[in-house]
């Protein structure tokens, strides 16, 4: 499926937000993520299917001192 991620198209064939961010290689428990415009709470990201189309945005934390 095509995919709009942080604004860069990118092609997808997983079925799930959490197997997207797994695979572009993000720590689940270090990101916030957007979808269409709807922030997705983490405790239902491998839950949440994947859809052609679909704008998803990806926040990354980065702990440091």
């Amino acid at each position: 499926m095509d995919l709009v991620v942080n604004g860069a198209p990118l092609r997808f064939d997983g079925a799930t937000i959490a197997a997207l961010v797994e695979a572009l290689g993000y720590d689940l428990r270090r990101v916030a993520i957007e979808r269409n415009l709807q922030i997705i709470p983490r405790s239902r990201l491998a839950k949440t299917p994947l859809a052609d189309g679909d704008r998803i945005e990806i926040v990354h934390f980065i702990g440091g001192g």
